[in-house]
């Protein structure tokens, strides 16, 4: 391979990377940032899939704005239950800290830890499959029952980036968003390839 190709692939791929990012936090803003975060980034997460499948000559700005139109009341219901299990969990912790009831932490981080590998895998299951929001929320959960690899190799691949970035600020506020949704789909993707062959 040409190392000047080489090198100009890896910039280019850098730099659809930080613009992903920059629009994904672009979007979120325009949109108040409560009604802006889950359209911007299921937008994020569709055109990365895109870029998966070989798409990778779409462009940047009109795709992500179509998906940001077209999923916005949808990715916005999908939030009302992220937002309600988040608030469950704040409730709970409250309650724990003033009924001393330190016993109850177990479960509860038990559970708070099954929701962010359920996390892991509800946007990759939106942009991938066309089902409504109680399906989606069905599936994703089932996707991560019996995709433990997958899950175990994001964990991997997210804890390291962390470490690279808490040395490295500045990548977080140019890559955090788009590298986690890279990591994430890329991922879900092998889990849905290994089911899709399994149910054949």
């Amino acid at each position: 391979m040409n190392p000047g190709g080489a090198i100009y692939t890896t910039l280019e791929w850098i730099t659809r990377f930080a613009y992903i990012n920059l629009l994904w936090i672009l979007f979120t803003l325009t949109g108040g940032i409560l009604f802006g975060f889950f359209p911007a980034t299921i937008a994020m997460f569709a055109l990365v899939r895109q870029w998966l499948l070989g798409k990778s000559s779409l462009p940047v700005m009109a795709t992500f704005w179509s998906y940001y139109k077209k999923e916005f009341w949808k990715s916005n219901l999908l939030g009302l239950f992220v937002c309600f299990i988040v608030g469950l969990i704040y409730i709970d912790i409250q309650y724990i800290q003033m009924t001393d009831l330190e016993w109850t932490y177990i479960p509860l981080f038990a559970f708070m830890l099954l929701f962010v590998f359920y996390l892991f895998y509800l946007f990759p299951v939106f942009v991938h499959f066309d089902l409504k929001v109680p399906g989606l929320l069905r599936n994703a959960f089932l996707i991560m029952l019996v995709n433990p690899v997958s899950t175990f190799f994001m964990v991997i691949c997210l804890v390291c980036t962390f470490f690279v970035m808490r040395y490295i600020p500045a990548l977080f506020f140019i890559f955090g968003g788009s590298i986690y949704a890279f990591i994430t789909m890329w991922m879900s993707m092998h889990a849905f390839r290994r089911i899709a062959g399994k149910s054949q």
